[in-house]
């Protein structure tokens, strides 16, 4: 990945004066990225919360460059990074934005958004401060004191989660640092969390820096095309496969791959099953799209894992939830063919790698194929439509609300929202139950419509990463949808979005507690232990009554205006609302435990959660019975 450079401000002066500080923010300003011959802002806006430890350096910095970099103000650190990620993913990772903190709690508090950001392979800039460079007192406020090593500070905990880590120490070292984060930053095989550690007293520092240090650069993301002998060894296996499967991962939006996709689908009757990142790579109405795979998958994309011979893999991880903790994909021979423009994801599974951008993979596949006259047999392809067909019934009887007077389940509440939804909206949602509801019931009607955070699963992302999207999606609806517990972790930003008047839709599910973990907890012979928002009883344990927690009226002292729905059809007319509305928005209601025969349909597939192999307390036992059952399932792809 290489930057090339423009012309501007070659001419006149060969240096200017500046902070580190103000030359960080001058040049991230003049960042581009390119591809398809279309040029984006690679750092779009500057998050930032200011202590001791940035506030004289890049405060001053982002205050003297003005609206050539646009600044953002956060309320946790955490958040703003989940608000960056959200921005870059909506924006197909070519256009990113920075978050500056203080040293300190500001500095470590970056760590869960940065693992966040790296696991699911999107960019965002870390600017923590840190101590001082030149160590004038030993030790400053907030330094940490390692004894066997002077030069470590609380910033070193940001470098496993890190795609890139440096300590700028110099002000002449910014350059080739600032050089190396854009790099990473843009590059569609590395990128992730990319932190460069700000001494403060650094920051401050002025430097005569060379003017071409300023000039614009603009950063090409590339489309590897697949090697040949490669390409010949994939085309191959295809043909010969009588039952292959796709598995449509995040790769395919990144590579803005989708309609490539669907050629391919049309060209070969190949049906394709999506993880959680790659939902919505096809409509939910394309005859070739079976839904979710895996844990949280369809019974009808679980049915053709487990009997295919070829699984075709597009920019997916293969994690344990897609994988079902490797006891899928069933059948003696099946074989694995992976595209991805990573040998490291390409090579999984002793797969045949086709290692190469999505989008361009794909058309010299269909290509090939088209040539060969390849297309699957015409029963395999009845088969997957009548079973996908079934599995449509079973969503219509989860979403189905017979009475509106009555108070709605949490899939009657995604039922609502199906049937409210365009093409423009985008839904957001990161952990609890509601990913795996969402992933086996959601029809998605467009690429970017489905955002569940799940290579993470980290609670507090939804309501940040509202702000990002919406800001990078400034004329879609954009709901995020929460459960209570995962409200009470981080409901901060909601500030941020009543500052910026971002018309963001917050659903707040009212369910008492940690509802996906305690239905776990319960499969697990943990017995819904610690799982539910209760008073303790005589027991000690939390089984009491319901805490009196008033989350809509929270929301409402954080300036967003609230909607209280009791029943379905209250909910209905909430939603409308607030589909409508120009400003934030908080829809509240308490969700009804469904009884038998309502629901979601349970997974389909395993997950492996280890159970107590030794336990005196009768559910441990029989939860750990059936456990070996599914474990003696689990296979190795050699």
């Amino acid at each position: 990945m290489t930057g090339t450079t423009g012309t501007a401000g070659r001419a006149g002066a060969t240096t200017r004066r500046l902070t580190t500080a103000q030359a960080l923010v001058a040049f991230l300003a003049r960042q581009y990225t390119e591809r398809d011959g279309r040029r984006h802002r690679l750092i779009a806006a500057t998050w930032g919360i200011f202590g001791h430890g940035n506030v004289a350096g890049i405060g001053q910095a982002l205050l003297e460059t003005g609206p050539a970099m646009p600044y953002l103000q956060g309320r946790n650190e955490q958040a703003m990074v989940h608000a960056a990620v959200g921005y870059a993913r909506q924006s197909g990772r070519l256009s990113a934005q920075a978050v500056t903190t203080s040293i300190g709690p500001g500095a470590t508090n970056l760590v869960t958004g940065a693992a966040l950001a790296t696991v699911n392979r999107l960019p965002v800039l870390l600017l923590p401060g840190d101590t001082f460079a030149t160590r004038p007192a030993d030790p400053v406020l907030q330094q940490l004191e390692v004894p066997f090593a002077g030069d470590v500070s609380v910033n070193d905990c940001l470098r496993p989660v890190s795609r890139y880590f440096d300590r700028v120490t110099r002000p002449e070292a910014l350059i080739p640092a600032a050089l190396h984060a854009m790099r990473v930053l843009a590059d569609p095989a590395e990128t992730g969390a990319v932190t460069l550690a700000l001494p403060q007293d650094v920051q401050a520092e002025a430097y005569d820096w060379p003017a071409e240090f300023f000039t614009e650069r603009v950063w090409h993301v590339r489309r590897p095309a697949p090697d040949p002998y490669e390409l010949d060894r994939a085309v191959r296996a295809v043909r010969t496969a009588r039952r292959p499967l796709v598995v449509a991962g995040g790769g395919v939006h990144h590579s803005a791959a989708e309609e490539a996709l669907a050629a391919f689908a049309a060209a070969t009757r190949i049906p394709v099953a999506s993880t959680q990142a790659g939902k919505g790579s096809l409509r939910h109405d394309h005859p070739a799209d079976v839904g979710g795979i895996g844990h949280t998958g369809t019974a009808t994309a679980d049915d053709l894992a487990r009997t295919a011979d070829l699984v075709i893999g597009i920019g997916t991880r293969y994690t344990d939830f897609t994988t079902a903790s490797a006891t899928l994909f069933e059948r003696p021979d099946v074989r694995f063919l992976n595209v991805n423009i990573t040998g490291f994801d390409a090579h999984k599974l002793a797969a045949l790698p086709l290692v190469a951008d999505a989008r361009t993979a794909l058309e010299a596949l269909t290509a090939a194929l088209t040539d060969h006259q390849y297309r699957t047999d015409p029963a395999y392809e009845s088969e997957y439509t009548g079973a996908k067909d079934r599995w449509e019934q079973r969503v219509d009887a989860a979403y189905a609300t017979p009475d509106p007077h009555a108070r709605p389940t949490q899939t009657q509440v995604l039922g609502l929202l199906d049937a409210l939804v365009t093409d423009d909206d985008i839904v957001i949602n990161a952990a609890g139950s509601l990913p795996g509801d969402l992933h086996k019931l959601w029809r998605a009607r467009s690429p970017r419509q489905y955002h569940v955070e799940y290579g993470y699963s980290c609670m507090g992302y939804e309501i940040p990463a509202a702000i990002g999207v919406q800001l990078a999606a400034p004329g879609s609806p954009v709901w995020t949808l929460v459960g209570d517990g995962t409200y009470l972790m981080n409901p901060t930003e909601i500030v941020t979005a009543v500052q910026e008047n971002l018309p963001v839709k917050l659903v707040v599910l009212k369910n008492h507690g940690y509802a996906s973990i305690g239905g776990l907890s319960e499969a697990t012979g943990g017995e819904r232990f610690g799982t539910a928002y209760r008073h303790r009883a005589a027991d000690t344990r939390f089984t009491g009554p319901p805490l009196p927690v008033d989350l809509a009226a929270n929301a409402a002292s954080l300036g967003m205006r609230v909607l209280r729905a009791g029943t379905v059809g209250e909910l209905r007319e909430a939603l409308a609302e607030a589909r409508a509305a120009d400003r934030p928005v908080c829809v509240h209601v308490e969700t009804e435990t469904p009884g038998a025969g309502q629901g979601p349909p349970q997974a389909q597939a395993w997950w492996d959660v280890p159970v107590a192999e030794t336990a005196t307390r009768p559910a441990a036992v029989a939860a750990r019975k059936e456990y070996e059952r599914h474990s003696a399932d689990r296979r190795r792809h050699l």
